[in-house]
């Protein structure tokens, strides 16, 4: 079973063979940027991470308008994982570029090497993040946040940390020391990891201000949560930001989105927190799907809602049932390149096969209407582009649909009404002589 766990973008799985990232064999952290935090390939050629002191940060070399926005795809550009577990930890003014690895911040620093000591035994992949923590506030210094369990556990210290991490991450239970709370709402982390790269120190801090605004002016406080987090894995996608929270159905979900700016703030509260819609165009991925997934997820809500179209050609025609076909049809009434649903009209045969080639919608309503009294059965035909002709096995039109439902009794009834008519005229006849 493939587990592990990630300290702000990377994973370490078990003995597989399939660790996308370097560790040591007694799980010491590398302090390699490429070695630290990275979803699929976003620091690869990365030329802006770990010390750039130039102090550049305009917009135009790092912010919304730097010339790599919206040049790489962003589907896809989350590695599979299941668990997110963030640390509330001071601020990203005071985050080092490797948080989870410096010296003097001692409770991350044991975190992040307890959760690699473990990693054969963690049965859930997960990833390890920092997200600020401001004492006095829900989210203090030493509060752990976990997702999808959406669970907070309050005041972890570096002398709790082995507990911790046997109990919740290893073993699945809840650590009752830390007193949990259920979260409830949406929780939004934005990466402003300054330190770590100037993409993320000019994007995230704007992108924050922006949502804690949009926030407070829809009355969404106490809803929506937002929050600064350590590097998550993409600079180049920057701005970066995760919503974790419920959906329609009550699943807790984790999206990602990247490219993300101050104006797509308003379209991220109203549609994906408000309505549940994910926001596809700067849609990077999600919790709990792999790559190949991500991207058939992505394909399939961008495909027509075909249930949609049918009950809307329902409504303007009028008819109980519609046939949507796309392509043609074969002799037998199967649909060769298309779609097609079942349709109650005069070309549909006793053997069940619908192929009607084109008769147009007016005339399928009058060879229904036709003899009602006495054309129970269904006629055999198909439709093609726009001619009002059929086929020698499907219907002819209106008037060889009139023919092939007359039947024998019709023909006596008429003939009778004939002899009565010619009768009457005949007796009349021999009566006006008579007089």
């Amino acid at each position: 079973m493939a587990s592990g766990w990630d300290d702000s973008g990377a994973f370490i799985s078990s003995n597989n063979g399939s660790s996308p990232v370097g560790v040591e064999p007694d799980g010491a952290l590398l302090e390699t940027a490429q070695q630290i935090g990275s979803a699929s390939g976003s620091l690869q050629n990365d030329a802006l991470l770990l010390g750039d002191t130039s102090g550049h940060n305009s917009d135009a070399e790092h912010g919304f308008s730097r010339p790599e926005m919206y040049s790489k795809s962003l589907v896809g550009s989350v590695q599979f994982y299941e668990r997110h577990v963030f640390l509330c930890y001071k601020n990203p003014e005071s985050w080092p570029p490797q948080v989870e690895a410096a010296e003097f911040d001692r409770l991350p620093r044991l975190l992040a090497a307890a959760l690699k000591a473990r990693k054969n035994e963690i049965p859930r992949k997960t990833r390890f993040t920092i997200c600020e923590g401001r004492d006095g506030t829900e989210t203090s210094n030493g509060d752990v946040l976990i997702f999808p369990d959406m669970i907070r556990y309050k005041g972890l210290t570096h002398f709790d940390v082995d507990t911790f991490v046997e109990e919740v991450i290893v073993k699945d239970t809840e650590w009752l020391s830390g007193n949990p709370e259920i979260l409830t709402g949406s929780h939004i982390f934005v990466c402003a990891h300054t330190s770590r790269d100037r993409r993320c120190g000019v994007c995230g801090p704007a992108l924050i201000k922006r949502l804690r605004e949009d926030i407070e002016s829809r009355g969404l406080k106490g809803h929506v949560a937002v929050s600064p987090c350590s590097h998550v894995g993409g600079h180049k996608y920057a701005g970066n930001l995760i919503i974790y929270g419920p959906n329609a159905d009550g699943e807790v979900t984790g999206h990602w989105y990247g490219y993300v700016t101050p104006d797509d703030v308003p379209i991220l509260l109203d549609q994906h927190i408000g309505k549940g819609e994910i926001v596809d165009r700067i849609w990077r991925g999600q919790m709990g799907l792999t790559e190949e997934e991500q991207e058939k997820a992505h394909q399939e809500r961008l495909r027509p809602n075909e249930e949609t179209v049918l009950e809307k050609v329902e409504n303007e025609i009028g008819l109980e049932k519609v046939e949507k076909e796309v392509g043609s049809c074969n002799e037998n009434g199967n649909v060769i390149n298309g779609i097609q649903t079942e349709v109650v009209s005069c070309c549909q045969g006793s053997s069940a096969t619908n192929c009607c080639q084109n008769s147009t919608e007016e005339e399928n309503v009058q060879c229904d209407e036709l003899d009602m009294k006495l054309t129970n059965k269904n006629i055999e035909g198909s439709v093609e582009s726009s001619h009002p002709t059929r086929s020698s096995k499907g219907c002819w039109g209106r008037v060889s649909m009139w023919f092939e439902t007359w039947e024998r009794e019709d023909t006596y009834a008429t003939l009778a009404v004939i002899g009565a008519v010619a009768s009457v005229a005949i007796a009349y006849s021999v009566y006006r002589r008579s007089g």
